[in-house]
């Protein structure tokens, strides 16, 4: 881990997120992916492992939401074509030494699982194909774009960071590529999921539905 001197630097290290998503125990810069997974059992909240650090994933129930519809068409498109497997908020990845994130959603192909088959190990090595963030209040930009470093770095070959409260999608196809697609915009699979569409409107939509009102139907 770098050497840092302060709390504030820690924080802005890791991307000027609040102090309040940071684990004291074990300290910073000395947690293990077995602490990690203890946090993960014990606590309703989801750590990620940052350079020794746990770090809490930021996660609404509109964020969760979001990913949930994800989940529906992507795994839909997936499993009808056997391309691999997709997985939910809580799925760890190990993307390099002492760095375990956690997408909200991710598409791993089967040529990038070992022996074609779902890892039997809580944390497998692996760079998704696709990894999809639904930003919260919480998230930073400079936290995002520290994270998009690290997938592309990984190996990760598409990125959609969701936000729910500008209702956009940013699609990043690499390092310095980066679409912004309102809800006039079709969010599509590009080379990674060949055929794959939604509209930006439709994932939207979710946060608007609502159910009958009784009194209206007697």
């Amino acid at each position: 881990m770098v050497t840092l001197a302060t709390l504030a630097d820690l924080l802005d290290h890791l991307g000027g997120i609040a102090p309040d998503r940071i684990r004291l125990h074990p300290a910073p810069g000395t947690a293990t992916e077995d602490d990690m997974l203890r946090a993960n059992e014990q606590h309703e909240s989801l750590y990620e492992l940052v350079d020794g650090v746990l770090v809490e994933k930021a996660m609404g129930f509109r964020e969760s939401l979001l990913a949930a519809a994800l989940i529906v068409v992507l795994d839909g498109f997936v499993r009808q074509r056997n391309l691999g497997l997709v997985t939910a908020p809580d799925g760890m990845i190990r993307l390099a030494a002492g760095l375990v994130r956690i997408p909200d959603v991710a598409f791993i192909s089967w040529e990038r699982l070992p022996q074609r088959r779902v890892p039997t190990v809580p944390i497998p090595d692996l760079a998704p194909d696709l990894a999809v963030e639904v930003l919260s209040a919480g998230n930073t930009p400079r936290e995002m774009a520290r994270k998009c470093r690290e997938y592309f770095a990984a190996g990760v070959r598409l990125i959609w960071l969701v936000d729910p409260e500008t209702r956009t999608v940013t699609v990043h196809s690499g390092p310095e590529s980066a679409t912004v697609l309102s809800e006039a915009d079709t969010l599509q699979g590009e080379n990674v999921l060949a055929g794959f569409t939604v509209s930006v409107s439709d994932l939207f939509a979710e946060l608007d539905r609502q159910g009958d009102d009784a009194a209206t139907n007697e």
